[in-house]
């Protein structure tokens, strides 16, 4: 594994882009290539909180970066982490087993910091945290914008994965996500759901929408920080 340093810029809570002091990178091996693991690192951290990317983008995503600028300064260090495929710049993310199968053998380098780790990531990511929780010893899993089932199929549902979690877990979901909108999980124990209101798949919300982009971002950053807390 190496290390190296990154200055970036960062979208706080508020939905505007911070400068930030540069943040440790790791690139664990693991048997399908390097990943990348991107490091936001809290002062006095009592956690840490991992989160993976989705099958159409990186950790660049709004709800990613927001979280990465809102939670260090609470006490929470947050963890970006790359998938091989997508730190070799493939534009298509492998099967769901060989995910996992990365996900699992970068594990330690996020243990190596001694604290308890929340599993998390969006869409495909979320879906890898909770597959993966229970057997890798996570603390707890967050679930952005989980993929419910595919656009237009809600019978193939794939509630099974968040529910087979076996850890406390937290569903922040779009109103109008199209891989599942918050009516349509299953109320069920073992889980809490956040509604963000207007939001698609992307937290994205209609300039016209009553709440705006910033708030939305709150919405999530503000929730996230609260269920962390109680844990």
């Amino acid at each position: 594994m190496t290390s190296e340093t990154a200055g970036e810029s960062r979208t706080a809570a508020g939905g505007r882009s911070e400068p930030q002091p540069p943040d440790t990178i790791d690139t664990p091996d693991t048997p399908v290539g390097p990943a990348r693991i991107t490091w936001h690192r809290a002062a006095r951290p009592r956690l840490v909180l991992a989160l993976g990317h989705g099958a159409g983008g990186g950790i660049e995503a709004r709800d990613l970066v927001a979280l990465a600028g809102a939670l260090p300064p609470l006490g929470v260090t947050v963890a970006l982490v790359e998938q091989p495929w997508r730190v070799a710049g493939k534009k298509l993310g492998p099967a769901p087993k060989t995910l996992d199968h990365a996900w699992r053998a970068l594990w330690p380098a996020l243990e190596r910091t001694g604290l308890p780790v929340v599993a998390g990531g969006r869409s495909a990511g979320a879906r890898v945290a909770c597959r993966t929780a229970r057997e890798l010893g996570a603390r707890a899993v967050l679930a952005l914008s989980f993929p419910l089932h595919p656009p237009g199929r809600p019978e193939k549902s794939r509630a099974a994965e968040l529910l087979g979690a076996g850890v406390p877990a937290l569903v922040v979901q779009g109103g109008n996500d199209p891989f599942g909108k918050p009516a349509e999980f299953p109320d069920e124990a073992g889980y809490e759901l956040v509604e963000v209101a207007y939001g698609d798949h992307g937290f994205a919300v209609p300039k016209k929408a009553p709440l705006g982009q910033d708030e939305a971002l709150r919405v999530i950053t503000g929730a996230v920080a609260g269920w962390l807390d109680g844990l």
